[in-house]
């Protein structure tokens, strides 16, 4: 079967579009797709972006939200936004995939906790998203938090973050295809294609 890295930060507002689809995608192209958390924050400062968040960038703040809106629509989904932006609790979140990674529930965790957050306006990483997507996933959310919070995983985090830097990852959602660079969930399609 073949393999697409899908390298994913909680607290990209596009990546809620390609987490609730991409299982569909799988069994409808015979794919897997590799989730990779990563800090995209971290990558934005490098870059000196700083992503929709400035009072004079309203325009393309609201543009954001109705493009996130209209896309998911088009998917057969929805999206109550605008949702709590930016994260307080963002690299909390993406630990907790990392965790989830390693222990195999980082699909079903970053799925709804997206879900949460786009439906429900619970932020990731704060209460009561965290607490109740472990619940409902079936984790023992005290135990996986605390885990989330040890510098192994820590380490994996920074690990991850590096090597987005080194495959020229910039942004997220972003995939990549046999080493071609796809950026965005409107190029998903894209690196399927690449590989098909």
């Amino acid at each position: 079967m073949k393999k697409i890295e899908f390298w994913y930060s909680i607290g990209s507002t596009y990546t809620y579009l390609s987490c609730q689809r991409l299982s569909q995608l799988e069994r409808q192209n015979n794919i897997e797709f590799d989730w990779i958390p990563f800090s995209v924050r971290a990558r934005m400062i490098e870059m000196e972006n700083v992503p929709f968040m400035a009072e004079k960038k309203r325009d393309k703040i609201d543009y954001m939200w109705r493009d996130v809106q209209r896309r998911a629509n088009f998917y057969g989904f929805d999206a109550k936004v605008p949702v709590p932006y930016p994260l307080k609790e963002f690299d909390l979140a993406n630990k907790v995939a990392i965790l989830g990674k390693r222990e195999g529930w980082v699909k079903e965790y970053t799925t709804l906790t997206y879900k949460k957050w786009f439906l429900d306006h619970q932020e990731p990483g704060l209460e009561p998203n965290l607490t109740d997507t472990l619940k409902q996933i079936g984790v023992d959310a005290n135990k996986a938090i605390n885990m989330a919070e040890m510098s192994d995983i820590e380490q994996i985090y920074l690990e991850n973050t590096e090597m987005a830097k080194n495959k020229g990852i910039f942004g997220s959602p972003t995939f990549i295809a046999d080493n071609e660079v796809f950026w965005g969930d409107d190029r998903c399609e894209d690196a399927i294609k690449w590989i098909s």
